[in-house]
């Protein structure tokens, strides 16, 4: 099969993988299985499918279409070729105003297509929690729906046509017809595929007997969201087989079909008008989840937007998690659970009276504690806590997790309080509690009962909690699926849930379309067993890791496993945020998050190495990631990638030996010493080309790039000579400081560490600078974390003597100060872990000890300039990770008529080293022209650029000519 791979690969014009590499980064997607493919394809073209298609029929193997990879039951794995779309065919095709339609690629993501809409006037209603990354063809395979799918209904209702390539590798073309071209249809005089579908429908749906047992057996009509299997009972519902209905669509099928039937290569979607303006959110507070379902039947009388639910559990994890604990500002108390109820109208007095309303009826029925109506920018950092929900429900230390498996059901909404009753009593039956959120306005809760995948009984417990509540849905006559599809999960319960013929229906429509089945085999019918080819082999024993490291609470395995595959890592730089830099700029799996959480999960678990980190090939799926740990805040399960990858450079290098370039750049202080001696020539020879070059190329560094300067004097030794005899002998008014004299400022960056001593100092504090060793940065870059953490054992030891609540640590290098608040807790041993925790809360970069103490009123805006300036400023990577850049805009806007704009910049694609490395140079530049660059070209040349971080200065500078400045540099200026 290899020389066959081989020759698919040549009569390719896209690409082909058949690589271990790759085809174990696809092996997954975001649900709890795991397949090993046989190859991974990027067709370039629909050529490029239908010689796929032609390979698998010749050679009985499969084609599995993937977009995002954001399946939740196991959709996009498979042992075929995973035809991975969402790189190539990512374009808007046309858009029609006056009829309300846009055609598109299946790999446009759907908030992109929104974006796009906007300016028309129009929006694709159907929202998945997925939406900045899930791409409208996983939409069409999936049907997907919503937290607005009672307004908006699922993507099958926005379905008005598909091109598509049949499984004999022909064009067709499906959209609405009348019964009379049906009928035509059914008569053509050939016996090609699209006739013979035809055919088989119209028997199919034509027999009477047939007719009464979907009928009788699919969900109930009143539950909208339903994926059942094939959606035959709503064909059914066609002008066709029942008069007086809808025209006939074979788009219908499409939809929900999970690409077992058809490749899709083109979807014209319905659009609506954009919704109005204004939005609020009613977030009801209850004691219990029984509460809120029966506030939620009071709620749909009012016809809300949305009604969603977040319960105690997923709350909780939100208290821990860096970027979803600023989004809980809203919630008082310990709720047990949480009802947001949304209201579109024209104005926020209608939006009032409306919820004014409800609330009344709600306190009138005992229903509610608690009732904030929120608007504006605040309704979007709730529906950004609830979206976080499934990543956040990874958060859970150790090895049980809160798994999907009966988490997509839907029934009645007059039925859910009674089936939510039932769910739980099943559930106490095997000692399980499970974690419940999302459409309660549309009858779907997503339930999560927390299991132990790793454990032979937590394997047979998965099955046999799926078996008991396809049950209680059958009872209830709902769906097993509301919207996350069938697949691997729910395709084995099909049959329980329609029926035996019903099912055979199914079966008999599957084989029609595709008589060999390479379409996605193994989804929806001819299911293997729910319970096989999981991520985790249950009773396999797990490792012991030694690693320098800590991971409270679990191995570094088990952070690994945080990962969920739930894709938030693929967003775009157009969604904003930092994560993830290098998927941003190449659109390769392989370079996301996700991917390198699989391939430690994947070596650290199944290697037979003594080091099971002694692999190249997880060092080269890690090696594009820029430690920039945007993954830490933003990944809702907290992945923190920096941190794994350091210490898999220590063991890989503990293996290996240490590289040249890795020794050079660990060295940054120390070199940097020797080289002040004669910081002139030092200039000098970074700047002439012929010696520039020459240290470039020895170092391994890009030619394009320059190299950082020496400043004349270092900053400590300028305060312990020059600063006595300038400072003012005028009394400190306000309280003592520490400044951190980190190695960056120190040497290269010396003018911005004085300029805040200076600033400091004017605004009444006593600063104080002790002898300290280096951050130890660039030692933790590159992985050597021995000789790392014994800098920051010395400096937790100097420091927690001296710093406390009321006498800060204060930084101005963001990477470095930082440090003592992420990487020094972990990293330090087990006996100074207390004391760096305790040192940490009170280790401060500048910009957030300034913007503290002028809310505090203890600098007041009189004591800058009047003058008027504009300011765009770019965050730092780790400030927007473990702070926030809205403390360098607080302190930039104390002089009154200054304006500061933050970039919406993620990386700047400098990351310490990496953008400095010849073979990540072209990529940092990239990552940079991405949003950062553009938007420093057309500010206005009298436009002053502001940047924390010594790393993006020096990126702008080069990508752009532009000079940047530190916040410090400007404030000081601005003094008067």
């Amino acid at each position: 099969m290899r020389d066959k791979l081989r020759g698919l690969a040549r009569d390719l014009t896209g690409t082909l993988y058949d690589d271990d590499t790759m085809r174990t980064l696809y092996a997954t997607d975001a649900s709890a299985y795991r397949e090993m493919p046989l190859a991974v394809a990027i067709p370039a073209n629909e050529q490029d499918i239908k010689t796929l298609i032609a390979f698998a029929r010749a050679n009985k193997t499969s084609l599995i279409p993937r977009t995002a990879g954001t399946s939740l039951a196991g959709q996009v794995v498979g042992n075929g070729i995973i035809v991975d779309v969402s790189r190539t065919f990512t374009k808007i095709l046309e858009i029609n105003t006056e009829e309300h339609w846009v055609r598109v690629q299946p790999g446009v993501i759907r908030d992109e297509l929104n974006m796009f809409l906007k300016p028309y006037g129009f929006y694709f209603g159907p929202e998945t929690s997925t939406a900045n990354r899930a791409m409208i063809g996983g939409m069409v395979g999936n049907n997907s729906c919503g937290s607005n799918s009672v307004v908006y209904g699922s993507t099958r209702e926005h379905l008005l046509e598909v091109k598509a390539i049949l499984s004999d590798g022909s064009d067709v073309v499906f959209n609405t017809i009348s019964a009379d071209e049906f009928h035509a249809r059914c008569e053509r005089n050939d016996n090609s595929l699209e006739t013979t579908v035809y055919r088989q429908v119209r028997t199919l749906l034509g027999n009477h007997s047939n007719q009464e047992e979907i009928r009788r057996e699919f969900p109930k009509p009143s539950i909208t969201r339903r994926n059942t299997g094939y959606a035959i009972d709503l064909l059914l519902e066609t002008a066709p087989f029942t008069a007086g209905k809808d025209d006939f669509n074979f788009c219908k099928l499409i939809a929900g079909s999970e690409g077992t039937l058809a490749f899709l290569t083109e979807i014209k979607l319905n659009v609506s008008p954009l919704p109005p303006k204004e939005t609020g959110l009613v977030c009801i507070h209850f004691n219990n989840v029984d509460e809120s379902l029966r506030a939620n039947i009071i709620a749909m009388k009012y016809k809300p937007s949305a009604s969603e639910l977040i319960d105690h559990f997923i709350l909780e994890c939100t208290k821990d998690n860096i970027e979803q604990s600023k989004n809980r500002f809203f919630v008082q108390g310990d709720p047990g659970a949480i009802l947001v109820v949304e209201f579109c109208r024209d104005t926020r007095e209608g939006i009032t009276e409306i919820s004014n309303q409800l609330i009344a009826e709600l306190q009138a029925a005992g229903l509610g504690y608690h009732f904030p109506l929120l608007f504006g920018e605040d309704t979007k950092k709730i529906w950004t806590l609830r979206k976080a929900g499934l990543g956040l429900l990874s958060n859970l230390p150790g090895d049980e997790k809160a798994v999907p498996v009966i988490e997509d059901t839907a029934i009645d909404i007059d039925d859910l309080p009674a089936y939510i009753r039932d769910f739980n009593d099943i559930l106490k039956q095997y000692d399980l509690h499970a974690v419940h959120y999302a459409h309660a306005g549309s009858g779907e809760i997503h339930l999560r009962p927390i299991i132990n995948l790793k454990t032979e009984e937590g394997n047979l417990l998965f099955r046999k909690i799926a078996e008991e509540i396809a049950t209680l849905v059958k009872k209830y006559n709902g769906s097993l699926s509301g919207e996350h599809g069938d697949g691997r999960l729910r395709g084995e319960f099909i049959r329980q849930m329609i029926g035996d013929k019903n099912y055979t229906l199914l079966r008999d429509l599957k084989y029609t379309w595709d008589p060999e089945n390479i379409f996605n085999p193994n989804k929806i019918v001819d299911t293997p067993s729910m319970n096989s080819m999981l991520r985790y082999t249950p009773g396999q024993k797990a490792p012991e890791l030694k690693t320098i490291f800590h991971f409270p609470d679990q191995t570094i395995l088990q952070h690994a496993e945080q990962c969920n595959g739930s894709g938030d890592c693929r967003k775009t730089e157009k969604s904003g945020g930092t994560m993830c830099p290098s998927y941003m700029a190449t659109r390769n799996e392989k370079d996301t998050t996700r991917a390198r959480a699989n391939i430690l999960r994947e070596f650290l678990t199944n290697s037979n190495k003594e080091n099971r980190f002694d692999h190249k090939e997880i060092y080269e799926v890690l090696d594009l990631c820029l430690a920039c740990k945007g993954c830490k805040s933003e990944c809702p399960s907290n992945v923190d990638m920096a941190k794994l990858k350091m210490e898999f450079l220590q063991h890989y290098h503990d293996a290996n030996g240490v590289p040249f370039r890795a020794k050079l750049i660990s060295n940054f202080t120390r070199l940097n010493g020797l080289a002040t001696i004669a910081p002139g020539i030092y200039n000098w020879m970074v700047n002439t080309p012929l010696t520039s070059n020459l240290i470039k190329k020895t170092s391994g560094f890009a030619l394009k790039r320059s190299l950082p300067e020496l400043q004349s004097t270092t900053l400590r030794s300028w305060f312990k000579k020059q600063w006595p005899k300038e400072k003012s002998t005028t009394p400190a008014t306000k309280k003592q400081v520490y400044l951190f004299c980190d190695e960056f400022t120190n040497f290269n960056d010396t003018h911005i560490g004085i300029k805040a001593v200076k600033l400091l100092h004017r605004l009444g504090y006593d600063v104080k600078m002790i002898e300290h060793p280096e951050s130890a940065r660039a030692w933790m870059s590159k992985g050597l974390l021995r000789k790392a953490r014994n800098f920051a054992e010395e400096n937790v030891r100097i420091f927690s003597d001296v710093i406390n609540d009321q006498v800060p640590l204060l930084g101005v290098e963001p990477s470095a100060i930082l440090s003592f608040r992420d990487e020094y807790p972990d990293l330090v041993r087990e006996e100074l872990r207390a004391k760096a925790k305790q040192l940490a809360p009170n280790v401060l970069l500048i910009d957030e000890f300034l913007s503290r103490e002028a809310a505090a009123g203890n600098v007041p805006a009189t004591l800058f300039t009047t003058e008027k300036r504009q300011i765009k400023l770019h965050g730092h990577c780790q400030q927007k990770a473990l702070s926030t850049p809205l403390h360098s805009k607080n302190i930039l806007s104390l002089p009154a008529n200054y304006t500061v704009e933050i970039i919406p910049s993620g990386c700047c694609g400098m990351a310490g080293s990496f953008g400095y490395e010849k073979e990540h140079y072209e990529l940092s530049m990239e990552i940079g022209e991405m949003v950062l660059f553009p938007a420093v070209r057309n500010a206005a040349d009298e436009t002053i650029i502001a940047a924390p971080g010594t790393s993006c200065r020096h990126q702008v500078k080069d990508g752009t000519g532009r000079k940047s400045q530190h916040p410090v540099e400007i404030l000081y200026e601005a003094l008067v």
